[in-house]
């Protein structure tokens, strides 16, 4: 089955000290489905790498080598949401709009969300969504 991608889960990924059970099990699943991402997605993996680079985390090469990666994983881009509904999530859950895209996502579709946002997480359970954990 299908799951929403959050950038955090694939910042995870990308950097060698960080670890979590949840984003290896997302990761794992990229093998059996795809998952679905928002627009703003492409952005934000992009400029975490790029922090990541500026902070001497990882090298050019290194974040070349990962976004060619990504590209080859099961992702796909969603169409846009509802502006509305958005916001609804984000008023409700006291989310970032970015936030609030992940989850009307995975409710729209009625699919899992692979998350690392405490925040998102809690959001998420309080609408019903289902989490991507290591505990499947």
């Amino acid at each position: 089955m299908p799951f929403v991608l959050d950038a955090s889960v694939a910042a995870c990924w990308c950097f060698h000290d960080e670890h979590n059970p949840s984003a290896d099990a997302a990761y794992d699943l990229l093998y059996e489905d795809h998952a679905l991402v928002p627009l703003q997605w492409w952005f934000e993996v992009r400029n975490v790498i790029l922090l990541g680079e500026r902070r001497q985390r990882i090298s050019e090469e290194y974040a070349t080598s990962f976004l060619d990666h990504l590209e080859r994983c099961a992702i796909e881009f969603a169409a846009l949401p509802d502006h509305a509904s958005v916001f609804a999530l984000a008023r409700r859950h006291r989310l970032t709009f970015y936030d609030a895209v992940y989850l009307e996502l995975a409710q729209r579709e009625r699919i899992g969300l692979a998350t690392l946002d405490d925040d998102l997480a809690a959001a998420a359970g309080a609408e019903g969504v289902a989490l991507i954990s290591s505990a499947r």
